[in-house]
């Protein structure tokens, strides 16, 4: 018994329909982060963020971030090693909005030690924004704890 041209057509069409219907159940199952629930107003005060990033290249010295086993140590420049510092770190994860982590900065030696234990292996991008003097500074990096 042989399966006429038409039977074909529409085997391959029904096939064709049932992958989009399981690709759109998956879909609807996916978990989905924004990176912020309020980005349309921390897109309007991103000018303020220019403007502590242009501060921050004009310094002499550099933020340093360093990362062992136990910790990740935040180096700011040197010429506020004396001055009182306050402000905010944050950590975040684009894997999983649940390892985000905030930091509140309060040293007046220029350095800040954050625990590992309360941290993910995963890439975290490091968001450093302080006030010296009146004056604001933003630093961005990435670091990656995988391998440490």
């Amino acid at each position: 018994m042989t399966i006429g041209w038409g039977w074909k057509i529409m085997l391959l069409y029904a096939g064709f329909v049932a992958m989009i219907i399981a690709l759109v159940v998956a879909s609807s199952h996916q978990k989905v982060d924004l990176v912020s629930k309020d980005y349309y107003n921390d897109e309007i005060a991103y000018q303020k963020v220019l403007d502590a990033s242009k501060n921050q290249a004009g310094l002499a010295g550099s933020l340093a971030i360093h990362a062992n086993e136990r910790e990740i140590i935040i180096e700011f420049p040197s010429e506020f090693s004396t001055k009182s510092l306050t402000g905010n770190v944050t950590l975040y994860s684009a894997s999983h909005q649940e390892w985000d982590k905030n930091f509140p900065i309060s040293t007046s030696n220029g350095v800040l030690s954050i625990p590992r234990k309360r941290l993910e292996r995963s890439v975290y991008t490091i968001k450093v924004a302080y006030t010296v003097g009146g004056k604001n500074y933003y630093s961005e990096s990435e670091l990656d704890l995988h391998a440490l």
